[in-house]
């Protein structure tokens, strides 16, 4: 179509340029149902965050849900509200990669969430008079991470583990900083970041392409492209030369152990056995914690993830212990867990078994329009969207002595980051596990507000 260029095609999937301005477009039709999926992806998360302004990405998502140009409460068709009244569900998520905002709705009205992405994508209001109540908000949503075990730990490992990489602090950022940061600072972020050419929109569902490529011409193309470009993020994380150890003392129930180990960037090859690695520590009643720490009665459960970013990651497994189970017992489980696969590797059959269930999970979460974009999101942000679509190739290919390999690479002690959740009850003294507690932060887990298609255990997306 005149406008765009076609640049590939991959697993159904056809993606565009716009020529006048560098806006990346996936579409993907899909007939079965009279639904559609708009989301716009940006390349911009956390990790282009620096000190004074951590959480700013996740911030501006919340004030561009509060009006652009053209849609808003004064002219009687703010977003929320007109969205809403044509059946759209709709949402905004933040990670340390990427923001993605997002309309699923009848077919019929993908034009209308179209125009209202194209807007707010350079006609955001973002006014002072709403900053100062969303902040109050998110200021709300940081407080209640503190308040969960699990969130903190996490994001302790990850503050330990990154030093001077901004994967060091979380995308809901630090609370002086939500606090302080000023409307000016945030407009300075958002006209640095949001262009055509630093997104992607993706399209998936009932609809005729040509017709969905001129919708995006009419309302994306009035966009130029940044006028400067778009700021590298250039640092990288130093050697790590010993293992690093931390402990959380605060009023709690659940006993929480974490062992991290540094691994590659989401595209790199041994991303693929890692993934393999994990399924097979720590995925259904036949993993190796689970049989060494729950069917034992040590912990209600583990978990072991390692999701792909675009830069490097953590391999982290998280054990929530039972009353009275030592935190040190737990740790030297763990790290038994690994040396027996780094010195004995493990079996084919066990391979074939993770691979079986990875490629049922990823096979479930590709089911309807949303879930595709939302995948496609996620790969998006790694730097490469066909890693959505050659994934399970990748995976089928890894071996037993892929899988050992890797344990050797990467879990070494030295690239280690350890960090206990001690619970000490209103008095001061040391608790011990709980399984009470130890629900609620598995609930904090995949399908809550702030987490979309998470892969384990790992710093989480925040939403509105």
């Amino acid at each position: 179509m005149t406008g765009f260029k076609e640049i590939q095609t991959s697993g159904g999937i056809r993606e565009y340029r716009m020529t006048s301005n560098g806006l990346t477009v996936l579409l993907m039709e899909d007939h079965s149902a009279p639904v559609a999926t708009i989301m716009v992806t940006y390349l911009v998360g956390s990790r282009n965050e620096a000190i004074g302004y951590t959480g700013a990405t996740h911030l501006l998502e919340h004030l561009m849900f509060k009006g652009s140009e053209t849609y808003n409460k004064e002219n009687d068709n703010a977003i929320w509200t007109l969205l809403q009244n044509i059946g759209a569900q709709i949402n905004a998520t933040t990670w340390l990669d990427r923001t993605n905002y997002f309309e699923m709705l009848p077919s019929e009205h993908l034009e209308t969430a179209i125009a209202i992405e194209a807007d707010r994508m350079r006609r955001a209001l973002l006014r002072d008079d709403d900053r100062q109540p969303e902040m109050t908000v998110v200021r709300n949503e940081f407080e209640r991470g503190e308040n969960d075990p699990f969130d903190t730990l996490d994001k302790n490992i990850w503050a330990t583990a990154y030093q001077a990489h901004p994967y060091h602090h979380s995308t809901i950022g630090w609370k002086s900083d939500i606090e302080g940061v000023s409307t000016e600072r945030l407009r300075a972020f958002y006209n640095t970041y949001y262009w055509p050419n630093n997104a992607t929109v993706t399209v998936i569902g009932d609809f005729k392409t040509a017709v969905a490529l001129s919708w995006i011409k009419t309302y994306f193309g009035q966009h130029p492209a940044s006028p400067d470009p778009i700021p590298e993020m250039y640092t990288t994380e130093p050697k790590q030369e010993g293992p690093r150890r931390f402990i959380i003392k605060r009023a709690g129930e659940t006993g929480i152990v974490g062992v991290a180990h540094k691994t590659p960037e989401g595209r790199h090859k041994d991303k693929y056995a890692l993934a393999v690695l994990s399924n097979i520590l720590g995925t259904g009643k036949t993993s190796i914690f689970y049989r060494a720490l729950v069917d034992k009665g040590l912990a209600t459960s583990a978990s072991v993830g390692d999701h792909p970013f675009h830069d490097n990651g953590l391999l982290i497994t998280y054990a929530f212990l039972t009353p009275a189970t030592a935190h040190q017992k737990v740790e030297k489980i763990i790290l038994d867990g690994y040396g027996k696969i780094m010195e004995g590797g493990v079996t084919a059959e066990e391979v074939q078994r993770a691979q079986a269930q990875i490629s049922a999970d990823v096979a479930f979460s590709r089911d309807g329009s949303y879930s595709i974009a939302s995948s496609l999101n996620e790969a998006i942000a790694t730097g490469d969207w066909t890693y959505y679509t050659t994934y399970l190739d990748h995976l089928q290919a890894v071996t037993a002595d892929d899988v050992q390999r890797i344990a050797q690479t990467y879990l070494l002690e030295d690239q280690s980051t350890t960090g206990w959740f001690v619970p000490q009850p209103k008095d001061g003294a040391a608790g011990g596990g709980g399984a009470a507690d130890t629900a609620k932060a598995n609930a904090a887990r995949p399908g809550q507000h702030r987490s979309y298609g998470r892969l384990g255990a790992l710093a989480q997306p925040w939403a509105l």
